[in-house]
């Protein structure tokens, strides 16, 4: 309940006010608060469309919030009806709504769920498959039909989890999985953070298409390579990896606080050739990084569409209007990392959204879709010197 309001009355991210609302909870527990707490959120709108059609007056927070938690627990999950009703009228009181969210929940209820519009154009699809309207057009218009659809759905299914192994640490792993190359991606739950191997800097969470990147960079032992926009460093920290730690990895950003925490990414990664520089990639020169690169990686400041399914309230904070602004601040990252590549050098620009308009290096290309790849959605483009 404090997750949802806080994130739609006070636009909070929903993993920072989980992290903050759960973290006395048992693992059981809180992996089931986060399913609730994710899941209500990433049907907001299908949810609110369910209450428009049983409540014609504006809502209290609190009441919108119980019924919105009902709604997801008694129309896509498997708790007990009575249960979630009964939790969710508790969740309501003192409020003198709590009587209108039984109505509402125990009517849903009896009537064994509700006939949703059908995904047979972007305005159904909306609401069907909870996502903005103006973003459910877009892809309808890009991908198609279909693959819209499937785009769609696949947004609002769990994602997958996918470690990078770091050989770097000389440590064996063994956990239950599927590997492809350093990734492995884990059968069951696991609490990554608090694992012995993440500690060892063994392991990091890191989803198979980001892990895509660094091998399309392609850095070889004792080269230059320059990663604009570094931060958290798991890309960083791979192309240090795949280079045997020798050579330089010059990783720049921008807020000084993500900075130190790329920096003491790097330490626990045993990445030793990462040198963090403080600066924004928009004006970063040669000079002032001692000299040209062999290699260049982008990885601007985008719209994160490719990541809806692992940051549920996400779909709500896009626009059409704040792409084109990062569509700007895109162009003006990868001038500042052409000029400062060597000549006969590559460059690689990579994003993990799916907008068009995003799409600003036209090269040799990969794309990932979540539907289809069962990982985020990326860009990944090379642009060899």
């Amino acid at each position: 309940m404090e997750v949802v309001r806080r994130v739609h009355e006070q636009g909070a991210y929903a993993d920072r006010a989980l992290h903050g609302a759960a973290e006395d909870l048992e693992p059981r527990e809180r992996a089931l608060a986060k399913r609730l707490a994710f899941g209500t959120v990433q049907r907001r709108d299908t949810l609110d469309w369910v209450i428009a059609r049983h409540v014609d007056r504006k809502l209290d927070p609190q009441i919108r919030a119980a019924l919105q938690l009902g709604l997801y627990q008694l129309l896509y999950t498997d708790v007990a009806p009575h249960a979630a009703v009964a939790e969710s009228v508790e969740l309501a009181k003192p409020n003198k709504g709590a009587g209108l969210v039984n109505a509402v929940l125990r009517k849903v209820q009896r009537a064994g769920g509700v006939d949703l519009p059908a995904d047979t154009n972007p305005k159904g699809a909306a609401i069907r498959h909870s996502h903005p309207e103006w973003l459910t057009t877009m892809w309808w218009d890009w991908l198609g039909a279909d693959e819209a659809r499937a785009l769609l759905a696949a947004d609002n299914e769990p994602a997958e989890l996918a470690l990078r192994i770091n050989p770097l640490a000389g440590v064996e792993v063994d956990l239950p999985g599927r590997r492809e190359d350093e990734a492995l991606v884990v059968d069951g739950p696991l609490d990554v953070l608090a694992h012995p191997l993440y500690a060892a800097g063994a392991i990091t969470p890191q989803s198979r298409a980001s892990q895509r990147v660094a091998r399309v960079v392609d850095p070889q032992p004792g080269e230059r390579v320059l990663d604009l926009c570094a931060a958290p460093g798991g890309k960083t920290t791979h192309l240090a990896a795949l280079m045997g730690d020798r050579g330089e990895v010059v990783a720049v950003e921008r807020h000084p606080q993500r900075a130190r925490a790329l920096a003491a990414q790097a330490r626990r990664m045993h990445a030793t050739s990462v040198r963090v520089h403080v600066g924004d990639a928009k004006e970063v020169t040669p000079e002032a990084l001692g000299g040209r690169f062999d290699r260049v990686l982008v990885d601007p400041p985008c719209s994160g569409l490719g990541t809806l399914r692992s940051h549920p309230d996400l779909r709500w904070r896009a626009s059409p209007e704040g792409i084109e602004e990062l569509r700007g601040e895109q162009e003006a990252i990868v001038a500042a990392a052409r000029a400062a590549l060597a000549p006969g050098g590559r460059l690689v620009y990579s994003t993990c959204t799916l907008s068009p308009r995003e799409e600003v290096v036209a090269g040799e290309a990969v794309r990932t879709l979540p539907h289809r790849d069962r990982t985020d959605g990326f860009y990944i483009a090379v642009d060899d010197g």
